[in-house]
Formats: structure tokens, sequence, C-alpha cells
């Protein structure tokens, strides 16, 4: 493992959610950190105020990736990269469409400009499981199905597992990193484009580079009031308000719920490991769980006994399976994940209490049912 104590890291997009979790993890490591945030009001409220839970060693540097003069400053010095700025969330991406292109696929463009110009030692991309589409799939004659998909028709009549040719259901199962991309939303679109471009210009300069590819991150510093954010958030800003979670189709789907804490101790790990470099990992827990499932446990850790409304619509853009195969993470970051699902969700009350989340789902659904993105 390359040493990294007394090196000076970057995060873009470090005063959020995952930014400021890496950070912790980068100063415990002997690191300098600096963040580069928006501070963004869907994510940070009004006012644009540093924080409070991101560390007081983390030099804050208050801009947007995507202005070439703030990158170039908040690169003075650095060592290392992680490019975490993004926006976020399937849903909303699929009408702000110039949005999500111009966050995250030209900010992109304009850091890696910059890095060009003041090569760094490390970059490392945060992508995202959404540019897998659906999931890896096996029938019952042992065939694999890395490009299933589902039929519009079908889903209108509440058929929600994918099939082969002959109408047999298909199997879900872990997904590698070598199943090809499927984008199915335009977030994932742009998350593949922060990836591949990352790894593009890393090879071509010298740059090593990395790619993980973060499963369904949850834990504490998630903004419950912003509508697009994690599935766990959401459900917990709709409990605490006295609001049954709303689930799309009928809450069979499957995902990989990873805690906030193994995806930064995998970060820190793709810093300092050699043989990382050049490679994409993903990060998950390795396990999978029903999103009713997790409604459930959320609502029984929260102690919150307010069943979840099914409406059997399906949104736009989603999949219905998809979860992790962590082998090459295991192999080669030596990552394990050590964090459960419950324990995570218990941190996750604790940390909510007292706490105001304003639950703006309504208003989030509303805006994709009028646009007909929802059926």
């Amino acid at each position: 493992m390359a040493s990294h104590t007394g090196k000076h890291v970057l995060i873009t997009g470090g005063a959020g959610f995952i930014g400021s979790h890496l950070a912790d993890e980068l100063l415990r490591a002997g690191c300098r950190v600096r963040a580069l945030d928006n501070l963004s009001e869907q994510v940070h409220g009004p006012g644009r105020k540093r924080p409070d839970y991101l560390d007081p060693d983390v030099e804050l540097v208050v801009g947007d990736v995507r202005d070439p003069g703030t990158v170039e400053r908040a690169l003075t010095g650095i060592d290392a990269v992680y490019h975490f700025a993004a926006s976020v969330g399937v849903g909303q991406s699929m009408y702000e469409i110039e949005k999500y292109a111009d966050v995250n696929t030209r900010g992109t463009a304009v850091l890696l400009e910059e890095i060009i110009k003041r090569p760094v030692e490390r970059l490392i991309v945060a992508s995202s499981m959404s540019i897998y589409g659906e999931g890896l799939y096996g029938d019952g004659n042992g065939g694999l199905h890395a490009n299933a998909s589902r039929d519009l028709a079908r889903l209108k009549k509440g058929d929600w597992e994918l099939r082969n040719d002959t109408g047999e259901p298909l199997m879900p199962m872990q997904t590698p990193e070598s199943k090809s991309p499927a984008l199915s939303s335009v977030y994932a679109l742009t998350k593949y484009d922060q990836e591949r471009i990352c790894m593009i210009t890393g090879r071509a300069y010298g740059i090593p580079t990395v790619a993980l590819r973060f499963f369904n991150v949850f834990g504490t510093r998630q903004a419950s009031s912003n509508p697009y954010t994690g599935v766990l958030a959401i459900f917990a800003a709709r409990l605490l308000n006295g609001k049954p979670p709303v689930i799309y189709e009928d809450g069979g789907q499957m995902r990989d719920f990873v805690s906030v804490y193994d995806i930064a101790r995998a970060c820190r790990l793709a810093l300092e490991v050699d043989e990382a470099r050049d490679n994409v990992f993903n990060v998950g827990s390795g396990r999978q769980y029903t999103i009713l499932e997790v409604s459930n446990k959320i609502s029984e850790i929260f102690e919150v006994a307010i069943p979840p409304e099914l409406p059997g619509k399906y949104r736009m853009g989603d999949i219905r399976h998809c979860f992790a195969d962590i082998g090459l993470a295991r192999n080669i970051l030596k990552y394990e994940p050590t964090i459960s699902l419950e324990d995570g969700l218990a941190e996750l009350s604790r940390w909510l209490e007292g706490r105001i989340s304003h639950d703006r789902f309504a208003e989030a659904s509303a805006e994709l049912t009028g646009r007909g993105l929802t059926i």
C-alpha cells in the first residue's frame, strides 16, 4: 500500500453526505482535506451555510465545479482528487435534463481540464450502480442474461418481473463489473459519462484513476428533506412526518444497501492500494433486500407503525433488481463491509431524533406524474 500520511486531498462535493464521511476517514488516516462544494439548496437548505457535521479541520471552498477559476484554486497544492460533485436523482434527471448534463458531465470535463494542467497522484471518481440498468439475470437452463429489460405493455398490467422470450421469469443474480452498461435514466447516463471521461483522461495523461460504482448508500447526514435522495432517507422523512412510505411497483425490487462508513473505507483503500489504479470496482454490502423488507425494517427500528402505501405504479427510469458482486473489491482493495443494515438504520434513527425532516415526496411525485413519467 502507498503511504498517504500528509497527502493533501481534494473532495469535490466534499460537504455532502458521502464526501463528509470520506473527509473524516481521510483525516483519521493523516491526510489534509479540502472540500469544494456549492452547498446546493436542495441538499443543504437555504443560506449556503457550512454544515455542522463537516469536521472543522476540513478546508471548505464554496464554489461550483463548472467554474474553471474556482477549480484551479481548489486544486492548488493537491496530491489526490476524489470527484463526488454531482446532481443526484433518477426521477429528477428525467425532466431536469440540462441541469444533470451540465453539472455531471460538463462539471467533470472542467475538473479534468484543470487536472491536466497540474496532474495529481491519483484521481478517484464516484460512479453508480445505476449504470448497469437491470442487474445480471439467470434462467432455469444455466443461461445468463446481461441485457434483460422490461416491456412497457407488461408494466402497465402490473407484471413487474423480467421474463425470457417464452414468458418464464428470470432469476436476479449478483452483478459483476463485467456486466455491460444499460443506461435507463439521464442520471445513469451522466454518471457513466463521469466514470468514462475520468478513466479515458487518466489513461491518456498517465494519471492513476479509479472508479467506484456505489450501490444504495445510506447513513447519517443524508439529506432527509431532499425528495431525490436515497430511498431510506425518503422513507424516514415520510415516517417522521406521520405518513406512509410510498413504494413503486409491488415492493419486491431487490437492492444492495451499503453503509456510508463502508463506502468511506473503500474510498480510502482506493487511494492506498497501488493495484487499484485503472480499475473499476463495485462497492456494496454484498447482500440484497427487497424495498418492502427495508420499509418494514425502518418502521420497526423507528418504532412508527405506519404500513407502506403501494399504489402499483412504475416510475420511468426505474429498474427491477440490481445488487452487487463485490468480489473484485474484496480481492484487490481488501474491502470488507462491516456495518449491517440493521445497525446502520438504528444509528440513522438516533441521528434523526429531534431533527426536522420536511417530507417533499408528494410534490416530487406530482412532478413526475404531471410529466407522464409514472404509469
